[in-house]
């Protein structure tokens, strides 16, 4: 009772093609082979993105001026 025979499977099989038809399972199929070619396309894409120029490192130079004196007043009122 633990293993299937051929019959089980046949059976199975029948119960499958009359529940969801053979168009139903050709088209299921085929979506699942071009969700994998999908996929596929994806992944060459990824590694094609290095091959792109990097662009330039922007700096900011920093002035070497004396800063300007701190204001005091701020936040003080006189009431």
């Amino acid at each position: 009772m633990g293993s299937l025979s051929i019959w089980h499977w046949i059976v199975v099989i029948a119960v499958v093609l009359l529940l969801f038809g053979r168009g139903k399972i050709s088209d299921l199929m085929g979506d699942v082979a071009q969700g994998i070619k999908s996929f596929k396309k994806g992944l060459q894409d990824d590694d094609k993105a290095p091959e792109k120029p990097a662009e330039p490192v922007k700096t900011i130079d920093h002035n070497n001026a004396a800063p300007t004196a701190a204001r005091t007043d701020v936040g003080s009122k006189a009431v």
